[in-house]
């Protein structure tokens, strides 16, 4: 019996020999497609799925030299990025191999593709919605209407972009597939997967590479300022770079480069010191709850990480603050 796809808080895990029900349980996480093992191998499928609300996210192997054929996908775009061992990939006319640290591989949606794992490969796999995936790339872009992406079939994992990718994948995952971690707060997993968004369109070339990443023109003043006013009053919103670019009709590079500019430092920097700014207002009243209470209410959700921040803007632990106000 296949468990939900994505129950908040709770993994999936498979473990099986059975080419049938590794295709099934495959097929319903990630894409439809076809298992063929070469001669004499037998499989040892293992999936872990790691709940999260819109990205699909697990990590996979099949023990076994395997070859899948997948049809167009449609609806998604898929990517792999390998822990071990090695793959080879073909889509459209181009073909690609992956390797840990190298190269990893990402699929369209409009078109069928092959597969060719090692028996000791082992990737980390990734199923994005397309209109999820294509209105990300839209805002971040500054578009004004969602477009389809052609991404290359492979990209770089040695280079900074896809240590970046890779980081932040096994970041999110790790996360997301901890009991009552990250996959049971809904805005703290809407910013991570957007984050693991700009992540990979930073790291895989496609069309909107130029428009991402080459020197937009500047923002006006304007425009930053009305970005820091939301931010002032919206503290709390759930808000990414590509949120706060879209409302300022602005790229997320473009609002970016605006920023330093005129604050000298990132939207994202700028709003986490305004959240740092509430939580401490909190905890000098006495009147917000506990430290762990407060972290998680401005978005703050790893208490070593929000303390370390907390003391390089205030000179105190979060937990002195409490303290002090506490009869």
């Amino acid at each position: 019996m296949i468990r939900p796809q994505h129950a908040p808080g709770d993994a999936l895990h498979v473990s099986t020999r059975d080419p049938e029900v590794a295709r099934e349980h495959g097929s319903k996480n990630f894409a439809r497609h076809e298992v063929r093992l070469a001669p004499g191998h037998q499989l040892d499928f293992r999936l872990d799925v790691a709940p999260s609300a819109r990205v699909t996210l697990g990590r996979l192997s099949y023990g076994a030299d395997t070859r899948l054929t997948v049809p167009p996908m449609r609806r998604c775009y898929h990517v792999n990025i390998p822990l071990s061992g090695s793959s080879s990939a073909r889509q459209n006319d181009a073909r690609g191999d992956s390797a840990p640290g190298r190269a990893g591989v990402a699929f369209v949606p409009d078109a069928s593709l092959r597969v060719h794992w090692s028996p000791d490969a082992r990737q980390y796999v990734m199923r994005f919605p397309r209109e999820l995936l294509e209105a990300h790339a839209a805002k971040l872009a500054g578009l004004r209407a969602p477009e389809p992406i052609r991404f290359a079939l492979t990209f770089d994992l040695a280079g900074g972009a896809g240590q970046a990718l890779v980081a932040t994948t096994g970041f999110l995952f790790t996360e997301l597939a901890r009991p009552h971690g990250l996959a049971t707060m809904p805005a703290a997993c809407q910013e991570l997967e957007a984050a693991l968004m700009t992540q990979l369109l930073t790291a895989v070339p496609s069309q909107l590479s130029p428009v991402l990443y080459g020197t937009p023109r500047p923002t006006r003043r304007s425009k930053v300022r009305e970005v820091m006013d939301f931010i002032d009053e919206h503290p709390s919103a759930t808000t990414s770079t590509t949120d706060l670019a879209a409302m300022a009709g602005v790229s997320a590079r473009a609002l970016q480069l605006g920023f330093q500019e005129a604050v000298g430092m990132s939207p994202t920097t700028y709003l986490r010191n305004v959240r740092l700014d509430r939580a401490h207002l909190e905890l000098t009243s006495g009147t917000g709850g506990s430290v762990t209470e407060v972290a998680a209410r401005w978005g703050f959700f790893h208490p070593s990480r929000f303390a370390g921040r907390y003391r390089e803007r205030f000179g105190v632990l979060p937990s002195e603050t409490a303290r002090g106000t506490r009869p």
